[in-house]
Formats: structure tokens, sequence, C-alpha cells
């Protein structure tokens, strides 16, 4: 289909429109599982994603407004992390940190090539069709680009095997070995200082036996493919939260089942064929002096309660929009002695290698090609300006950050920006956060239109 324009996106928004009963433009009309309308709103239709049966959304249509059947099989989209606001008061985290065994294994992107999954080349397909031809050719480059498959759900975990049986067949063929990332991501009260990403689990509800049994089933995922070389991402803004928003009654409540959570997925997913990052927030938020020694504390306190479980390092920036290295500081980070994921990452290297902890490091380049596009450094949703960053890569200049990645699915949406909807965060209706927006992890065709016009390196 055709690229559809910001303007016209807005204007087809009115509200007249959202008032009807049926799902808005850009929403969630169908798949299985999906409980909600199977209607769209006139002039746009109803349509599913190749390869992913568990979710179709309204899309512009020249035809009329249709519904799409659903099944009884349950299951839940993805919903993507976001960061944070930046916050420089001192966390209530004081543990002494416990020494660990190092994890010397090499980087685990160096042993073959960055793997370019068939589900979100699907999401890409679905919105690159014939209309712009200069535009269309560069997003069907992206294609082939290397992204993270989040395992937000328990639904979620099926999609471990489709994708590395692929991954298999991509060897096979190619005689080169293929480097999976994915994110394991569904603690209880999981967005514990936000709304857009709220989980399935809560820690009122037994959360934590519910969050060790998903860890099982994805570790027996895993298990079975010992010929591909894995990457896990363990729980993006878990941590973080744990360091600076203790004064949040939800995170106060969760701090334990966090701990405890990240530290059994760091026990159950010990295979030689698998490195595991944990997040590490990002420069704007646990890069500030009264931050990093916290941080790395706590980080070493949890890698203590894994029971000899090893990590390979740190996973920084995921889904936000940092420099790696900034020629220029943005504005936003006046005041700050680390202002983009470098030099955060320079402060906290010796602090974790004092306490014994392996210090390497992935860095999230997917949408961090543009600078100087937020009014504050703690913006993180749906920011307007932002384009692709550095594709996937080993060659970071720096001897102790692995790899740059794309964790964040470009054109998956961080939040809605629908005030009345039940995961609202007043970070996705602010004046930098592109709008109309649908739900967390759908996908928002205006933005990927976005990432790809401000690509840096240009597609």
């Amino acid at each position: 289909m055709k690229f559809a324009s910001l303007s016209l996106a807005l204007a087809l928004v009115a509200p007249s429109v959202l008032a009807q009963s049926c799902s808005p433009n850009w929403g969630q009309c169908g798949g299985i599982g999906w409980t909600g309308t199977t209607c769209c709103q006139a002039g746009w239709a109803c349509v599913g994603q190749a390869g992913n049966p568990y979710y179709s959304q309204c899309l512009q249509s020249s035809g009329t407004t249709t519904t799409a059947a659903t099944t009884t099989t349950s299951s839940s989209k993805t919903t993507t992390a976001k960061t944070s606001t930046t916050t420089t008061n001192s966390p209530t985290t004081t543990t002494t940190a416990t020494t660990t065994t190092t994890k010397s294994s090499t980087n685990p992107y160096a042993a073959g090539a960055f793997y370019a999954g068939k589900f979100y080349a699907s999401e890409v397909q679905s919105f690159t069709t014939a209309g712009d031809a200069t535009d269309a050719t560069k997003a069907a480059k992206v294609e082939n680009i290397s992204t993270a498959i989040w395992l937000d759900s328990v639904a979620k975990i099926p999609t471990i095997a489709t994708t590395l049986d692929d991954a298999v067949a991509v060897q096979k063929s190619t005689g080169v070995t293929q480097v999976v990332t994915f994110v394991v991501y569904d603690l209880p009260n999981r967005d514990c200082a936000a709304a857009a990403s709220n989980g399935e689990f809560s820690v009122a509800d037994d959360g934590l036996t519910k969050y060790k049994a998903y860890v099982d089933s994805v570790a027996a995922a895993f298990a079975a493919y010992p010929t591909v070389r894995i990457v896990a991402v363990v729980e993006p803004d878990s941590l973080g939260n744990l360091v600076t928003n203790s004064g949040i009654a939800k995170c106060s409540e969760a701090a334990d089942d966090y701990k405890q959570g990240i530290a059994y997925a760091i026990q159950k997913l010990q295979f030689s064929n698998v490195a595991l990052y944990l997040d590490a927030a990002h420069a704007g938020w646990l890069g500030w002096p009264s931050n990093l020694q916290p941080a790395a504390t706590l980080f070493a306190q949890v890698l203590g309660m894994a029971n000899g479980g090893t990590i390979r390092g740190f996973a920084t920036n995921v889904a936000n929009y940092n420099a790696f290295k900034a020629t220029t500081p943005d504005p936003v980070t006046a005041g700050s002695s680390t202002p983009d994921e470098a030099s955060y990452i320079a402060a906290l290297t010796p602090l974790l290698q004092n306490l014994n902890v392996p210090a390497n490091f992935i860095v999230d380049t997917g949408r961090n090609g543009q600078q100087n596009i937020r009014s504050a450094w703690g913006d993180w949703c749906n920011v307007v300006g932002a384009g692709f960053g550095v594709r996937p890569t080993t060659n970071t200049g720096v001897a102790n950050v692995d790899a740059f990645m794309w964790v964040k699915p470009g054109g998956e949406c961080d939040g809605t920006s629908n005030s009345t909807a039940a995961r609202y965060d007043f970070h996705c209706g602010q004046a930098d956060a592109l709008q109309p927006a649908p739900q967390a992890g759908t996908w928002f065709d205006a933005y990927f239109q976005m990432l790809v016009k401000n690509a840096n390196p240009a597609l």
C-alpha cells in the first residue's frame, strides 16, 4: 500500500469516527485470542499480518469497513520496552554486592551473522507495497536487518521454535552460523514506573511463580537448538527502576520479585550457545553520579543470587534514542558527565569490574540515528524526528562493546496516545511524541515511515 501521510492519518481520526464502536485507525481488530471489536472505521480495513496469526490491524483501504475473524486460542501481541524518565535521586537499594564468577566467553556476535527474522520482515512487507517508490525501496532494505524478538508473554514462547527453525534452515543453506537475539520480558509488575507496557503477571497474584514457569519454558525452547548462537537481553527497564523509582508503590512492591526473577532467568538460561545481557537502562537514567554506583551494586547483587550463573554483560539504550558517541552533546543532556552511551559505559565499566561483574556491552542503535529531537531527556515515547541508526555490527570501536544491535524493532509502537486507554502513559501524549499512536507493540506505520526517511546512515 502507499505510505499514508501523517496529516492524512490525523484527518481520518476525527472525534465522530473515534466515537464509534469499531476499532480506531491503526488499532487491533482481530487475531488469535482477540476478544475486542473486529470492525474498522469507514475507509479502513482489518488486515492480518503475514506470519503472525495473533494480530490483525486496521489499515487504510479504498474499500469499505471490514471485520476479521478470531479464534479461541489465547495469546497477546508484543508490548515493547521503553525507558523511564531521568531521575537523580538516590535509590533505596543499598545492599552489599556479592562477588561473582565472570563469564569468559567471547563476543557472541562475532560467532556468525546477525540473523534477520521473518516476522519483522513480514511486518515491514505489509507496509512497503507500491506507492512511494523511493521510500518503499529504502524500507525494503530494513527487512534484511537483524532485530530482536520480544518474548513479552507466555503466548509468544512458541515463536522461539519458529524463529530458530528458520535460523537452522538459513545456517544449512549458507553455511554461516546465525546469531539470534531475543528479549526476555515478562516480570510481574512489569514497567512498574509507567503504564504503556504493563505485562500479564502481577506480584499480588503469585506473579513470581508464573514468571519462573515462563522462564522454564524459554529455557526448554532454547535447549532444543544447540547449533544456533542465541543472545538474550534480560528484562529491559527492570533494574533501572529499582535504582531510581523505589518510591513508586508498584516498583517497591516488585523489588524482591524483580531480583529473584532475573536471578532465576540467569540461572536457567546457562547454555553454552546462549549469551546473556542484563538491561542497564541508558546514560540519561543511570549515568548520573548518584545512580552509577548503586546500579553497579544492584547488578552485582542480582548476579550473586543466580547460584553461579554467569552473564556476558549488559545492554544499554534499549528502545531509546541516545547517541553512542555524540559529536556535540544533545542540549537535553546538559549537566551530565555521561551525555551519550559511550561515556556512560566508560563510567560504569570500572565500577562493575571492581565487583567482579562482566563489563561487556551491546547498545541499541535501532532508533538513535537523529539527535536533538527531544524536549527532555526522559522523553521516550514515539519521539518525533527519530531515525534508524547504525546497522547491527561488531565494529563498535570500543573494546568492551560487543555490538550495536537493533533491539527495539523500529515501527512497533512505544505506547498509545489515547488518554482514555488503560495503558496510556502521559509521555505518549507529549508534544514531542508522534500522534495518534496505537497500543504499545502494535505496528505504527507513520512512525516507521519517519524512521526510514530519517535513517542515519541513510538506507
